[in-house]
């Protein structure tokens, strides 16, 4: 294949507009993602997601662009379930153009006044405010809180990859105070309960556990000193009154060694410096949460703190 087919996804009726002719079309090395669709390379050694917006991407016409879950994932924000084999792409249309059909595809048709797109790794898409209101009917509330918090958050430690916020919770409230789509009610119930400083989809849902059992709100990733006022380091959820911090303990131990590490010896330095630490795996945040939530009451009963 000439260039440019031999390096992307592209559409039949451009090849052949550029002269290629219908045999070489039909030639066994030319997979086909979509109706209309070719490519040569291989695209299995990319991101599978983008892989297969990256073979969607030549039937986009026109004011549509990826949106919803799969705008989401391109934003990679916190979802409830990994992309899997099944997960359709997500794609609208702004009306009054229909929305696109097709095999492994659902579409959806936006207004102008609720929905509008940037651009993404290449790819139109929803923009964040946009994509959270479009999650709305899609997510339990609890996910969709997390979204949010991972839209708003501003990193503690800034990483060039990483260029949030997102988006600010001022931003959330305006463009939401003139939605009034599909999910519009459970966005409103959502909006007040994000939080800035939330750095994971665990801490938030930690979060909400907590309060909802009638604890007090805990203070997100916030500094914590010993008695000389010595920078020890960040706590995931911090109770500085009553001198107690709740962390919640991820994978860093299977996927980051060293962080693991640098862990462990920053919670040992909490407790060298009299706080009261409540570690929460996986199973005591989504199996036995009545368990965390003792382990946490009487952290914070030895503390002083009182109902």
């Amino acid at each position: 294949m000439p260039p440019p087919f031999d390096r992307r996804p592209f559409a039949v009726a451009e090849a052949a507009a550029a002269g290629i002719g219908e045999g070489r079309l039909r030639g066994r090395d030319l997979a086909r993602p979509h109706h209309g669709i070719r490519r040569i390379l291989p695209l299995d050694t990319l991101d599978p997601l983008i892989a297969r917006c990256a073979d969607y991407a030549p039937l986009l016409r026109p004011g549509q662009f990826f949106s919803h879950l799969t705008a989401a994932r391109l934003w990679r924000l916190p979802l409830p379930h990994d992309l899997g084999d099944d997960e359709p792409l997500h794609v609208s249309s702004l009306a009054p153009a229909r929305a696109p059909r097709g095999r492994g595809v659902v579409g959806h048709q936006a207004t102008a006044r609720h929905r509008t797109s940037t651009r993404l790794l290449g790819f139109p898409v929803s923009d964040v405010v946009s994509t959270w209101l479009e999650l709305a009917p899609l997510l339990p509330l609890d996910d969709l809180i997390a979204v949010g918090d991972a839209i708003v958050l501003d990193p503690a430690v800034l990483d060039p990859l990483d260029p949030r916020p997102y988006a600010t919770l001022e931003e959330l409230r305006r463009r939401l105070s003139h939605f009034s789509g599909r999910g519009a009610r459970a966005a409103a119930s959502a909006l007040p309960q994000v939080r800035l400083g939330a750095e994971s989809r665990p801490e938030t849902l930690l979060r909400l556990l907590i309060i909802r059992a009638g604890l007090p709100e805990p203070l997100l990733n916030l500094p914590v000193t010993d008695a000389a006022g010595r920078f020890l380091g960040r706590g995931d959820l911090v109770y500085p009154d009553w001198r107690v911090v709740v962390e919640y303990d991820g994978d860093q131990h299977r996927t980051d060694p060293r962080q693991y590490d640098r862990n462990i010896t920053r919670i040992e330095g909490f407790q060298n410096a009299g706080w009261r630490m409540v570690r929460v795996r996986k199973a005591g945040l989504f199996a036995h949460p009545s368990t965390t939530l003792a382990r946490i009451e009487r952290a914070l009963r030895a503390g002083g703190w009182r109902p």
